[in-house]
């Protein structure tokens, strides 16, 4: 006699969806592998300094609203708590981050598992994660993409927990993270627009039947539904700088996609999540999972079309690595094992000497090239003090009436950051949300002290008089974003503030 049809969100029919329950979770060691990680980014957290995005983080945090220009409200409300819990530093900020990378170490490992792998392929999928490039960049510095990869593993997890059982209740724990997700960046719908079809195409189809899946997506409206309403309240912004990305880079991003996904994660591991993609594909025990063999490859399509960056398809990429974890550890067993386990070391190497602060900063080129975020944490308080010996060439009598103006929200940041050591005003700029925090009062009708226009040249004709007082020197000499940025001071505006703000703001 079968009961199961007594269950909720479950019917005598659903055999098809009912798999055998996952082994233990191999929680000694994976959690040994996520604590490892964990205190190796908490001991380099401060070695450089912040990036330009944390910046702006820091002051988009003291801004709450439901949304800001580039972004739903997460990453800077989890910037100021991480801030206010550990501290007004690198490594403050960077807490939170090294929670969330030492959980997506974990969310992986529970991958595998809830894809039948044991406990030495749990273990091998906590290693592989924690070998990622990916991984290790997003655990160093807080990022909307250090949240994003978490909530997409999550989903993916309670999305595989619903196939296996065919337990149609867990359509709630879904809509909750993806809802919750949605709060942090919008393209987790990407993640949706690719395996609800996959579903209907390769079955369980049964799991989509009922109420529960549309309950699901209810709950993860009603969560977003504040971000939604701000969006919606001004203008849709988010969708003018997603075109405005596509438009800049997309061919940049489409011509590196296939290299970045394998740089994203590591050479090393691509046996791993080629049997992973192939064991989704075949393996008849695994038949309720292969909507996800059919997502990867669409959401690459996605992306290749839309050009959006290559980092975009990774959390699938690494779904399929948990995937591959237990055929791995099958061939390896039987193969030469310590050899897999060296060259997973030097792949590890690899990449934390890429994507960590363990070079000195004169040595960045080396791997900026690869990864330019590394030589963006480099230089931001010299740039406040390029900025003040900028502002001692205002006469004090006209500092009342000044401004500080900046092309981008990464010297705004900085100014705002570290601008009070030399008496510099709150910075202004019309990039991204600092837009929305503007403009200076139409009585500021004094100097304008202009930081590095070279990228904006838009920005300088807005402005009388204007000639270079001083120049950006990071003293590594890195040529990053902001070396060699000339500070020019203006005697004005060629109209008041408030009739030159549209034409200020800007989005890249």
């Amino acid at each position: 006699m079968d009961i199961r049809g007594d269950v909720p969100g479950r019917t005598a029919g659903d055999d098809d969806t009912h798999a055998p329950a996952p082994p233990r979770f191999a929680a000694g060691p994976v959690l040994a592998v996520a604590g490892a990680i964990g205190g190796l980014q908490i001991l380099l957290s401060g070695r450089y300094g912040f990036h330009r995005d944390e910046l702006y983080f820091l002051v988009a945090g003291h801004h709450p609203a439901w949304g800001y220009t580039d972004q739903p409200p997460l990453t800077p409300l989890l910037g100021r708590a991480s801030t206010a819990l550990f501290g007004d530093s690198p490594t403050g900020l960077r807490a939170v981050a090294v929670l969330l990378c030492a959980g997506t170490v974990v969310l992986v490992a529970l991958l595998a598992r809830e894809l039948g792998g044991g406990r030495p392929a749990q273990l091998l999928a906590a290693c592989a994660a924690a070998c990622s490039a990916m991984v290790l960049g997003i655990g160093h510095m807080l990022s909307t993409v250090t949240f994003d990869l978490a909530a997409w593993l999550a989903v993916s997890l309670l999305t595989l927990r619903l196939l296996r059982t065919g337990d149609r209740r867990w359509w709630l724990a879904v809509g909750a993270a993806f809802g919750i997700a949605l709060l942090n960046k919008d393209l987790v719908v990407l993640l949706a627009a690719v395996l609800l079809p996959a579903i209907r195409w390769t079955g369980p189809r049964r799991v989509l039947r009922g109420w529960w899946a549309p309950a699901g997506a209810l709950l993860a409206v009603a969560l977003v539904l504040p971000n939604l309403w701000w969006q919606a309240a001004h203008g849709w912004p988010q969708l003018t700088v997603a075109g405005g990305i596509s438009d800049k880079d997309g061919l940049a991003n489409r011509l590196t996609f296939v290299p970045m996904q394998l740089l994203y994660l590591s050479p090393v591991l691509i046996p791993v999540w080629v049997a992973g993609f192939r064991r989704l594909r075949h393996d008849a025990a695994l038949a309720w999972a292969k909507p996800f063999a059919v997502a990867y490859p669409a959401i690459c399509l996605l992306v290749l079309i839309s050009g959006g960056k290559p980092y975009y398809a990774m959390p699938l990429l690494l779904v399929l690595t948990a995937a591959g974890c237990e055929p791995t550890v099958q061939r390896v067993r039987t193969g030469r094992p310590v050899r897999f386990a060296a060259w997973l070391a030097v792949g590890a190497l690899v990449n934390v000497v890429i994507t960590l602060p363990v070079l000195p900063a004169r040595q960045l080129p080396v791997v900026s090239w690869i990864y330019p975020e590394q030589a963006e944490q480099v230089g931001w308080p010299e740039v406040a003090a390029a900025a003040g010996a900028g502002w001692s060439a205002v006469p004090p009598e006209l500092r009342s009436r000044a401004v500080v103006f900046t092309s981008n929200y990464g010297e705004a940041g900085a100014l705002a950051r570290y601008g009070a050591r030399y008496g510099l005003p709150a910075p202004q700029s019309g990039h991204m949300s600092f837009a929305d925090w503007g403009p200076p009062p139409d009585s500021a009708d004094g100097p304008v002290l202009l930081l590095h226009p070279a990228p904006y040249p838009e920005v300088e004709r807005a402005f009388t008089g204007c000639h270079e007082v001083a120049r950006v020197d990071n003293g590594h000499g890195l040529a990053n974003g902001e070396q060699h940025a000339p500070v020019l001071l203006c005697t004005g505006t060629v109209a008041p503030w408030s009739k030159l703000w549209p034409r200020l703001r800007h989005y890249y």
